[in-house]
């Protein structure tokens, strides 16, 4: 969204008007958007991402350059920070041909982000508040803002992934030279391109979003920039008092955003934010270079391409939430159903928190474990999902959720000891250990043979005796026979240590073609003919658990650059796409080659993809499409 274009897209596709003008000697240019009239557009010359950070540089007519920055913070140790739905843009313009050009700044969002409802009425308020630091003194200056939200709040309500109700924020320093105004986008910006300055006034024509689409505009006269650089930083941001409705211990409540915990008001939380941008920038660096060092070695130059790109994608779903005394993680599940708390969607995500935090895992499992053992689930084995449309966490006390059983007890019962392991918290598998012990008996009786049902993998249909969901379930027994002996039911250990060891090896039998050349487990039991991305052996790597023995692994490693496509591995037979997630977990326990091999796949479909959206997990392995 910090080029030229339409300034931004939800997953769904919806555009959220966001542009970027600047006036230099009189003459108007476009830096971000796409207006219309569009002025000229400024010539891109780079552009650098990390994982809180995308950073573009701009070259104006060849005498003026800018440097744009869009931060997105991440800060998994402090909840304070990290609750905050808001980020920042850091726009420094400077003088390249060694001349002082008098220039002006203009930047504006627009309605859209209030709702996809396109006839839903908004309201703006255009106001300034006293700045204040992080550490709570009055700063001089101020903050000027534009607070906009739909005339009718629809609380807990979204459409299409994109929410009805709370309070957007668009914000920067109140400085001499600053003016502001509220209307139609064609009105507005021409008012800047015709004069470099707005009128210093609000619509009151509080209408449609689709009429006349309200937008939203600060511009800032800088002077005269020379060589010196001349900095401007926006802050732009949603507040929510009320977040998810949750179905807990108590039925139904309503859960607070944690920011409300630290904060008495919104716009507390908003001048906290915006003066807080150079401990936020500097905390931004440690996690870039954290992960960028961490990434170099463990994978080299392509996984640090992946994983910088993932990070703040990773974090975009979640939503801290609740008080300083019981937080939780909600993670919504994007572009697809908009589940709540999917359990399949917080396995391939429950790695980050490993690496970052361990007890944001536990924030994030902390809800689901509290509907069900509150009796809200009725079914023997783990629930799918905590709801069917976030923020709605309202729990399925039929039982009617998408049917993955086999699936979710395996994962629950490995992210529990994931966790449990890096945070050193065995009153947790305690706590929890009904439940637990509930689904492994499940696991027992269904792991080895599995019905005919879907995986997570649930677009590619429906398979009875599939390889790699029954080996999450027997990792998963496996895992709870170390839960037992860590909770002093060493007995209960012996036993299910005994029956995962036993289903390995029968395993390995009926799930390996081992007369192919080379042998691979199969896609299905008996389908000697087939093949899939065996990603579900992560889970033993990840516990330590030495329960599937070393050729199989190697066996894999070896297998997979055979099958090989132009961008990657496809996930099985069936068809030709693939899941960059599963990819990357393949690849954290494959071979060198063939972790590399798989790294840069992904970072060379990343490099070549024409798409402008988000990094998608699901691609086609050959073409890229």
């Amino acid at each position: 969204m910090g080029g030229p274009g339409n300034g931004g897209y939800l997953a769904g596709g919806q555009i959220l008007g966001w542009t970027g003008l600047i006036r230099v000697d009189n003459t108007s240019y476009t830096w971000m958007g796409a207006p219309a009239p569009l002025p000229t557009v400024v010539d891109q010359t780079s552009f650098e991402y990390t994982s809180t950070r995308s950073s573009f540089v701009m070259d104006v007519a060849g005498v003026v350059e800018m440097n744009i920055t869009f931060l997105s913070p991440i800060t998994p140790t402090d909840l304070m920070r990290q609750s905050l739905v808001f980020s920042y843009v850091d726009v420094s313009v400077t003088s390249t041909d060694g001349a002082a050009h008098d220039v002006q700044l203009y930047t504006d969002i627009t309605a859209e982000r209030n709702s996809i409802d396109s006839f839903s009425p908004v309201v703006d308020r255009r106001q300034y508040t006293n700045a204040t630091t992080s550490t709570k003194a009055t700063a001089t200056g101020g903050i000027a803002y534009h607070q906009f939200y739909r005339q009718t709040q629809l609380l807990w309500s979204e459409t299409d992934d994109q929410t009805d109700y709370g309070n957007w924020y668009w914000a920067t320093d109140n400085v001499a030279g600053l003016t502001f105004q509220s209307g139609a986008a064609p009105d507005v910006r021409s008012a800047f391109t015709t004069s470099g300055a707005l009128a210093n006034t609000n619509d009151t024509n509080f209408r449609a979003i689709n009429d006349d689409f309200p937008t939203f505009a600060f511009a800032v006269d800088l002077g005269s920039v020379d060589a010196t650089t001349v900095s401007t930083l926006f802050s732009l941001g949603l507040t929510q008092e009320q977040a998810i409705q949750f179905d807990g211990a108590n039925g139904d409540v309503s859960v607070p955003s944690l920011w409300t915990a630290y904060f008495s008001t919104e716009l507390d939380a908003l001048a906290f934010f915006h003066t807080d941008y150079a401990t936020a920038s500097g905390l931004a660096t440690t996690f870039d270079n954290q992960v960028s060092d961490d990434g170099m070695a463990a994978g080299g130059a392509d996984f640090v391409t992946i994983a910088s790109l993932t990070a703040r994608q990773a974090f975009g779903g979640t939503q801290l939430c609740g008080t300083e005394a019981a937080p939780y993680l909600f993670l919504k599940e994007i572009s697809s159903d908009g589940n709540v708390q999917t359990v399949d969607v917080c396995f391939p995500f429950h790695p980050i928190l490993i690496y970052t935090n361990p007890t944001l895992l536990k924030y994030l499992l902390d809800p689901l474990f509290i509907n069900q053992e509150a009796g809200q689930y009725p079914n023997m084995y783990s629930m799918h999902d905590l709801g069917s449309s976030y923020p709605n966490a309202t729990g399925h006390i039929t039982g009617n959720d998408e049917k993955q059983p086999l699936e979710e007890c395996g994962n629950m019962l490995i992210m529990t000891l994931a966790y449990a392991q890096r945070a050193n918290d065995t009153a947790y598998l305690s706590q929890h250990y009904r439940l637990l012990d509930q689904w492994t008996q499940y696991l027992i009786e269904e792991a080895l043979i599995p019905a005919d049902q879907i995986s997570t993998d649930d677009f590619a249909g429906a398979l009875a005796n599939q390889t790699n969901l029954a080996l999450k379930g027997i990792i998963g027994i496996e895992a709870m026979a170390v839960i037992a002996n860590l909770t002093g039911n060493t007995a209960t250990g012996a036993n299910y240590t005994s029956i995962a060891h036993d289903y390995i090896t029968q395993w390995q039998v009926l799930g390996i073609a081992q007369d192919a050349n080379p042998p691979h487990t199969t896609l299905a039991y008996g389908m000697n003919d087939t093949h899939g991305l065996l990603y579900n052996l992560f889970g033993d790597r990840e516990l330590g658990l030495n329960l599937v023995p070393q050729s199989v692994y190697d066996m894999q490693s070896a297998f997979y650059p055979t099958v090989e496509e132009e961008y990657g591995v496809p996930l099985d037979t069936r068809h030709d796409y693939t899941k960059v997630d599963w990819e990357m977990l393949v690849a954290a326990i494959a071979s060198t080659n063939t972790s590399q091999m798989l790294f840069s796949n992904i970072a060379t479909w990343i490099n070549e993809t024409p798409t402008n959206r988000a990094f998608t997990d699901l691609y086609n392995a050959t073409g890229g499409e």
